[in-house]
């Protein structure tokens, strides 16, 4: 048998970040400021509230060193439980217009690649001055807010404190433990009163997404496998499952968003907004519901479509991430866009949410630095730093960089695929149609989970369409994969 094509796909990654436009590295320039940093920032500003004695924790991935998030939750009035989110002040470190800021202000967003990361801000800061290391003061921006019983939020409240990560935690591991499959993790059973907490924050999660569910939010489940390297060589696409845990975060963050959005309102900034419009291709939402022998409404239905995925998910579990894909698909891509104070928000369809504002990972992506400036301005009674036109100028830059960086991540998961599927030419798959333009259609195969294009036979299909195919060729350097429709 062949050996695996030797490819150093590093290398790739960052010839991929200059094809896009994007930066892959650091200038002199901007070493020079890491360096005259020195340690995280300190302030003698009043307002400034001392939270550190709360048993913060982090959730994220195992690997995550650029840690954005901390929360907390305590029981309150009449069943309700008052949520606390801390993210990471990176805006005091980062000031706007530097070195560092311009470098971040052209990536606008973090890059995670198999065998790289390129992150929006150095190392030295991201992973260390202004990420909420475990057991080390940091200062905070802080969203709270009350969820009720009924999973109906409060207005919320924004702030800034000094905080400390009292455990360092890892999704897999809390979703065990709150599923009753694994004993309590060590960091949570050392630290009083974080045990009880997480399990508050796994109820409030529960009634906040159940809520949005009833408005119409959207059950998705898409695969996203990760490639596993040993010694230079892929070795494995790895499937992330959504658990307990990472519904916990997103919930957390969704709501946390939405504070932030409301809060800049109320003081009368503009901002930069989140948004998914109405599906694009409707149709072919109703039409795969159509095939599946279910009936959707002529126009966008949010509701409609969620109860849908809901039977789907019930009915055909292990076939319900290529159904979410194609939705997905469908549906077009989210964009940044200003939102003047005073006008009505477009909103997430998918998250079935009208005040959505990134805001809660500034180590990561551009915009929810720029939030963080915003809220800044106006916690201090000051005017904003952004005019209209330069945020609406911003909103369109990171979400044309957003895409390039997508596209950098999947030509990479391409390329650490074909290294994969280099030793099976020839060989036969079953897949789903993923992509069909005048471009070209593309299938994913269940397994591997592996995306490619259909070079021969792609006549008729659609997206959502089931397909058989045959590995015709890869292309490491290129990521390309390239099948044939096979007759069953």
């Amino acid at each position: 048998m062949k050996r695996q094509q030797k490819v150093n796909l590093a290398e790739l990654a960052r010839q991929a970040m200059i094809d896009r436009g994007l930066e892959p590295d650091f200038n002199a320039e901007i070493q020079r400021e890491v360096k005259a940093l020195r340690e995280p920032a300190h302030t003698a500003d009043s307002s400034v509230r001392d939270l550190r004695k709360l048993p913060w924790c982090s959730i994220d991935n195992d690997d995550s060193r650029d840690l954005d998030q901390l929360t907390w939750a305590e029981p309150a009035e009449n069943g309700s439980v008052r949520v606390l989110v801390a993210v990471a002040d990176v805006d005091i470190l980062v000031r706007k217009g530097s070195a560092i800021d311009q470098r971040a202000a052209h990536n606008t967003t973090s890059v995670y690649t198999a065998a790289r990361i390129f992150p929006m801000l150095p190392e030295e800061l991201s992973t260390d001055m202004t990420s909420l290391n475990e057991n080390e003061e940091r200062f905070a921006m802080v969203a709270e807010l009350t969820v009720r019983e009924d999973g109906q939020t409060s207005e919320g409240e924004v702030y800034f404190a000094r905080v400390s990560n009292h455990a360092k935690l890892a999704y897999n591991r809390v979703a065990s433990w709150l599923d009753g499959e694994e004993e309590m993790p060590e960091k949570v059973a050392r630290v009083k009163g974080l045990a009880e907490t997480i399990q508050l924050q796994d109820k409030a999660a529960d009634k906040m997404r159940a809520r949005r569910h009833e408005n119409g939010a959207l059950d998705l489940e898409t695969i996203e496998p990760r490639a596993v390297m040993r010694d230079g060589e892929v070795v494995e696409l790895r499937r992330e499952k959504r658990n307990n845990a990472r519904l916990l975060i997103e919930d957390f963050m969704i709501s946390a968003n939405g504070v932030t959005a409301r809060f800049l309102e109320r003081r009368g900034f503009s901002s930069i907004r989140r948004v998914v419009r109405s599906p694009e291709r409707w149709d072919r939402i109703e039409r795969i519901a159509e095939e599946l022998g279910e009936r959707l409404p002529p126009e966008p239905d949010a509701r409609a479509l969620e109860e849908f995925l809901v039977r789907r998910r019930k009915a055909d579990p292990m076939r319900f991430p290529d159904l979410s894909l194609s939705v997905v698909k469908a549906m077009g891509a989210g964009e940044y866009v200003l939102e003047r104070a005073g006008e009505d928000s477009a909103g997430h369809f998918g998250l079935a949410v009208r005040d959505y504002a990134h805001s809660t990972a500034p180590n990561r992506r551009y915009p929810d630095l720029i939030t963080q400036r915003l809220v800044k301005a106006a916690i201090a009674g000051t005017r904003s730093p952004y005019t209209d036109d330069e945020l609406s100028t911003l909103a369109t830059h990171c979400t044309s960089q957003e895409d390039a960086a997508n596209k950098v991540e999947r030509q990479i998961r391409k390329s650490a695929a074909a290294c994969l599927l280099t030793n099976r030419i020839g060989e036969h798959f079953e897949g789903v149609v993923t992509g069909a333009s005048a471009k070209g259609t593309w299938a994913r195969v269940f397994d591997p989970p592996v995306e490619g294009r259909i070079v021969r036979g792609a006549e008729k299909l659609d997206l959502g369409d089931r397909v058989r195919v045959k590995l015709l060729s890869v292309d490491v350097e290129r990521g390309y994969i390239d099948f044939a429709r096979a007759h069953r």
